[in-house]
C-alpha cells in the first residue's frame, strides 16, 4: 500500500504513476545504466509532432537527480547523439570521474575560502579595503 501511495504522489522517488502508464503504453526501453537507471523513447523511434524529434526519458532508480546520469547517457538523452551508448562501443575518457551526490547542505558541501563557513573565521582584509565609520 505504501508503494502504491509513493507513486502516486511522489516524483522525486523512481516514478509516478502517470509516468509509468505512459512508459507502458508509448515507451521502448533502449538501456539501463551502472545505477540502474532505465532509458526510454518513443515507440519505434517515432518522431512527436509537437517538438519535432522523438521523446526520450529516465526512469530514475531511487532518488530523482539528474545529474544521476552518466556521461554516456548524458549525451542521448540530451539528442547530442543519436546512437545510445547500448549500440555503441562506449568508452569513458580518463578525466571522467564517477558519480557525486549533489552534497549541498551537508558537511561535505563546498566551501570556499573566505566564506563564514570554511574554517569559523572570515580571513583579515587585505590593505586595499577601509570600513565605513559613521564619524567619517
Amino acid at each position: 500500500m505504501k508503494q502504491f501511495f509513493l507513486k502516486f504522489f511522489t516524483w522525486w522517488n523512481g516514478q509516478t504513476f502517470g509516468t509509468q502508464l505512459w512508459t507502458k503504453r508509448y515507451g521502448e526501453l533502449v538501456g539501463q545504466d551502472e545505477q540502474g537507471n532505465l532509458y526510454y523513447r518513443t515507440r519505434g523511434g517515432a518522431i512527436d509532432p509537437t517538438l519535432g524529434f522523438e521523446r526520450r526519458w529516465v526512469v530514475y532508480n531511487g532518488y530523482a537527480e539528474a545529474s544521476r546520469i552518466p556521461p554516456s547517457w548524458h549525451g542521448w538523452i540530451h539528442h547530442v547523439v543519436d546512437v545510445p551508448p547500448t549500440e555503441t562501443n562506449y568508452q569513458p575518457r580518463e578525466w571522467e570521474k564517477p558519480h557525486q551526490p549533489n552534497l549541498t547542505g551537508t558537511p561535505k558541501a563546498y566551501r570556499p575560502s573566505g566564506s563564514t563557513l570554511a574554517s569559523g573565521r572570515r580571513p583579515k582584509a587585505t590593505g586595499d579595503y577601509q570600513p565605513w565609520t559613521p564619524a567619517n
